[in-house]
């Protein structure tokens, strides 16, 4: 268990992303809006809570048949395009007052999404080459 990842701005930014999808998720259900806006939120903080639990337990160490961070870049940055597209509809045509709180929650998340893929891309791009150091002969 990494009990220093809750702590850290990667931590920080996935829990955020979590608490947020699920206040969007609980204004779409309130608010009896179209099921694609739930359904959005709700894979959001499901996967989100996957990734978190990767890391925290450190599993992407045991799994390392595949690289975790870019999977988890690629997520964040999917995540926000369909984000994008679904929550400006819901502020846009705003049925009521849930859909546009729902809506203004999905538009944060996007920017949190943006955020973690910033932050996943910095650890990637500065933690230096992976592998071995040796040269090929």
């Amino acid at each position: 268990v990494d009990s220093a990842f809750p702590r850290s701005p990667r931590g920080a930014v996935k829990i955020a992303r979590a608490l947020v999808a699920a206040a969007a998720f609980l204004c779409f259900v309130a608010s009896r809006s179209r099921g694609a806006y739930a359904a959005l939120a709700v894979m959001e903080v499901v996967i989100t809570a996957l990734f978190f639990l990767l890391y925290f337990l450190k599993l992407d160490k045991q799994m390392s048949w595949l690289f975790w961070p870019l999977a988890d870049i690629f997520n964040s940055v999917i995540a926000a395009v369909f984000l994008l597209v679904v929550c400006l509809f819901a502020v846009i045509i705003k049925t009521n007052n849930g859909t546009l709180a729902g809506g203004v929650f999905g538009l944060v998340l996007l920017v949190l999404s943006v955020v973690d893929a910033v932050l996943l891309f910095q650890k990637i791009s500065l933690d230096g080459p992976r592998g071995r150091n040796t040269s090929a002969k």
